[in-house]
């Protein structure tokens, strides 16, 4: 797959180091400037699938700079510049060592704990007799942070988080504040577009001058999971599965073929016209997120578009 970019290896004026997480490739510039560029790796169960998919970088940087310009009035982000189809520029921050995931629905990661018959996530608790996928009466903030091995994501509530001194209270309250603003925010901008934001994930920062900023992705397919709003209501009705926008459809396929990112797991092989299949879904996603045509980038050669766009960017 020559049309992707699975991985880079830039070296711009300026660069201090290079952090590579599981889609993202961050290059930080004189301990001032992040350059994020969104490859086209895929993810799931937190293991890196061995292809990527054509145009998946694309899709998520866009929709991330669209959600972030939508938002920017109601919470301060990092993005200064999208010099490139799949880079984003900013403000180098401190990031937040917990990720604050915010479900509207019991839904994904929620629906599978509770079958298992817990009710209580994240030190909250879930009422009982609900059906997958029912709405919750509030939306439910459910934090995660790394784990010391590796990089799976673990639960943990607002207590733990507070009591290891994760985050300060006051810090933390910011968070919570912003986390319901922007679902808030994405919920309205998804039922303009026919859907329903059901569960999100944001991540936070602090720059230099002390200030709680957004940074890294917001809405988009792989932070966040969306049913369409049409039918809804019929479908859990029926207790059938939700028609959905989110990257659980690849999810479902690994899970049907027997992987679960467990140990001793093969990842199934993915073929072309899978592969081809999973990009034709991303650009679904795009258009019905955004309610925006999907203009394919050039990708003859993404590594030098790329490197080519950054410098003239830098060079200003």
């Amino acid at each position: 797959m020559s049309n992707t970019i699975t991985s880079s290896n830039f070296n711009f004026p300026g660069q201090k180091s290079v952090y590579k997480g599981k889609v993202r490739e961050v290059y930080n510039i004189n301990n001032n400037l992040l350059i994020m560029i969104a490859t086209d790796r895929l993810s799931a169960f937190d293991v890196i699938m061995p292809k990527g998919i054509p145009y998946k970088g694309q899709i998520l940087n866009q929709i991330a700079t669209k959600m972030m310009e939508a938002t920017k009035d109601i919470v301060p982000n990092w993005l200064m510049a999208t010099p490139d189809p799949n880079v984003a520029i900013g403000d180098l921050c401190e990031p937040f060592k917990v990720e604050m995931v915010i479900r509207g629905y019991l839904s994904g990661h929620a629906a599978r704990e509770y079958k298992a018959g817990k009710r209580t996530l994240c030190g909250v608790t879930m009422p009982e007799g609900m059906k997958e996928n029912d709405k919750f009466q509030q939306p439910i903030i459910t934090p995660s942070t790394k784990a010391d091995q590796g990089d799976h994501d673990e639960d943990i509530s607002r207590e733990a988080i507070l009591k290891k001194g994760i985050v300060s209270e006051e810090n933390y309250s910011t968070l919570e504040k912003y986390t319901k603003a922007l679902f808030q925010r994405g919920t309205e901008i998804a039922a303009k577009q026919g859907l329903i934001l059901v569960d999100t994930k944001y991540e936070f920062g602090k720059t230099k001058d002390g200030k709680i900023v957004l940074i890294d992705e917001i809405h988009t397919p792989d932070s966040s999971r969306y049913f369409y709003a049409e039918g809804y209501e019929e479908r859990q009705a029926k207790e059938e599965p939700q028609k959905q926008l989110s990257k659980e459809f690849v999810r479902q396929w690994l899970i049907s073929n027997g992987f679960q990112g467990k140990e001793g797991q093969q990842i199934p092989e993915m073929d072309e016209a899978y592969i081809n299949s999973v990009s034709d879904r991303y650009i679904e996603l795009y258009e019905n997120i955004t309610g925006e045509k999907f203009v394919k980038g050039d990708v003859s050669n993404i590594q030098s578009r790329i490197e080519q766009n950054v410098l003239e960017y830098l060079k200003k």
